[in-house]
This record gives structure tokens, sequence and C-alpha cells, in this order.
């Protein structure tokens, strides 16, 4: 039987299926390195009756939380919705035996409020964009035993 041919395809000729695929790949490889990841995803949403008004997401893997996604409305920033999700997101963590937070982001705004929140930042990355710095930003509620 003849192979298939193989064939390149770029950008918005990739279907959304086929990033998922790989998406997905990577996330299982990734667990296979950490060997057994307890990768768990983790989220909290805010509603008004049926409009959703901020969130944050992430997962909580090797007692550690990762913050992937945090959002407010944009009519709605500036009046503590970001702390509040950040909170009860790390309330969550907590219960599941989390005993630090890892969050990364390219807003000074943010960087800004993880830091009011108790993060210290422990990397920055000048001009990961052009103008933009990369802020990688830990919360520590237990130290890690070695």
């Amino acid at each position: 039987m003849k192979a298939a041919a193989r064939l390149w395809q770029f950008d918005g000729q990739v279907p959304a299926a086929a990033l998922t695929l790989i998406a997905d790949g990577v996330r299982i490889a990734e667990q296979q390195l950490s060997q057994g990841s307890d990768a768990q995803p983790i989220a909290c949403a805010l509603y008004e009756g049926e409009a959703l008004l901020a969130g944050a997401a992430g997962r909580s893997e090797g007692r550690r939380l990762f913050i992937e996604q945090l959002w407010v409305r944009a009519d709605l920033r500036a009046q503590g919705l970001a702390g509040d999700c950040l909170r009860q997101l790390e309330a969550q963590a907590l219960r599941r035996g989390c005993v630090d937070a890892l969050a990364e982001t390219v807003s000074d705004e943010a960087a800004d409020l993880f830091e009011h929140l108790g993060y210290a930042c422990i990397a920055h990355l000048h001009d990961y964009l052009p103008g933009l710095t990369r802020h990688t930003l830990l919360k520590v509620w237990q130290p890690r035993e070695s």
C-alpha cells in the first residue's frame, strides 16, 4: 500500500481540531515527563443573571496553582473584581492542597495587581513582544519540602 503524500498546512489552513490535538499532545507529553501528573482544571466565574462579569481559570498540578487566565468585563474593571476572582481561585487551590501559585502576564497592571495581592515577581522578560514585558509571579503559602 502506497503511503499518503505529506502536505504542510499553515496559519488559517490548520483546522481547529488539529490545534486542539497538538495542544493535547503537548499536555500529555508534559504529564509523562512529570511522572503521572495530577493536573486538574480549576476555574471560577462570576455571573449577574446570565451575564458573565469576571472569571479566572488554570490548573492545579504538583501542589501548585497555575493561573492561566484572569479576566474582568471591560466596563467593570478597576472595581476589585479581578482580586475577588483571584482570591476565589486561590481558595479552591488551597482546598486542593496547593502550597503556592504561579502566574504570568504581559500586562503591567495585572502584574501590579498580583504583587498587591501578595505575589512576588520572580522574573521579567523585557521586550517579550515589542514594548511588552512578560512578568512571572509566585505566591507561596507554604514552603515546599526539598
